[in-house]
């Protein structure tokens, strides 16, 4: 049966991971750009802008990049106080221009200090931020995703609000939008759809990031036994699909996403042979 979901899943990572796969996923919007900063930070802000319908994510994010003149790093480093009244009416659901400032200011504080947003994501880095023992952890990811949200919101006077959109394991959330966010920046394929221009965090140590899709399709293959759905349920998943491929566990998502959206009931014949 295990050998069954392997090779069911694997033909549909071939199916879903193609250039066809983006056009409608979030993921075409740091698939705008060429210059590496400029990947990064639509693709971080279109992994935490990503809830809702995937239409509505890439609109609100191709309107977010032409309030920054269509050229984001360009914009964040050199921007001066009166361009960013532009941006004051920027809103998706519960995220709004308090919170896009905020990005902002990290993303120019951060850029003038280093190369690369993977270095946000690397406690052995050179930054420094106070780390609470009851936040230490044994998955690099968990550690790297803990230390990330500490890091991000490092700077004085961040508000309050916009924690809400930066999640961490150590609040016990399944972290789908970063995790979703470091595939994209990490795996490495010939396919065309995810970047892999990070390589200080490797693809076999990501974790799945766990949405509803993912969840729904993943328990109906009983890849997940946990009841509630939290940090450890998506480590419960990512540990399963590791024993399909332990050096690329998460190319499964596009297994799993895809099912989750366009064919979920497709999967009844192989979780029930003989019925």
């Amino acid at each position: 049966m295990v050998t069954d979901i392997k090779a069911f899943l694997d033909a549909k990572v071939e199916q879903y991971n193609r250039p066809d796969f983006i056009a409608n996923d979030p993921i075409v919007i740091p698939h705008s750009f060429t210059q590496k900063q400029d990947i990064e930070i639509m693709g971080f802000w279109a992994a935490i802008l990503a809830w809702g319908q995937r239409v509505t994510i890439i609109n609100k994010c191709r309107q977010l990049i032409e309030l920054m003149d269509g050229v984001p790093y360009d914009f964040i480093m050199n921007h001066e106080e009166p361009d960013l009244k532009k941006l004051l009416n920027f809103k998706h659901r519960t995220f709004n221009d308090v919170d896009t400032l905020y990005f902002i200011s990290f993303f120019r504080w951060h850029y003038e200090n280093f190369d690369s947003l993977e270095d946000a994501f690397l406690p052995n880095s050179k930054i420094v931020v106070i780390q609470s023992d009851s936040e230490e952890s044994s998955s690099s990811v968990e550690s790297s995703l803990n230390h990330f949200r500490r890091y991000f919101f490092s700077l004085p006077d961040y508000p309050h609000r916009t924690k809400k959109h930066v999640s961490s394991p150590a609040q016990k959330s399944t972290c789908k939008r970063l995790n979703m966010f470091l595939r994209w920046m990490v795996r490495q394929d010939n396919n065309g759809v995810d970047f892999g221009i990070w390589n200080r965090i490797k693809p076999a140590d990501l974790i799945m990031p766990c949405d509803l899709h993912v969840d729904r399709v993943a328990r109906r293959l009983k890849l997940i036994t946990r009841k509630q759905t939290d940090w450890q349920t998506a480590v419960e998943l990512t540990e399963h699909l590791r024993s399909f491929d332990p050096l690329d566990p998460v190319k499964y998502d596009f297994a799993l996403f895809g099912l989750g959206i366009e064919e979920l009931w497709g999967i009844e014949g192989l979780l029930y042979p003989g019925e």
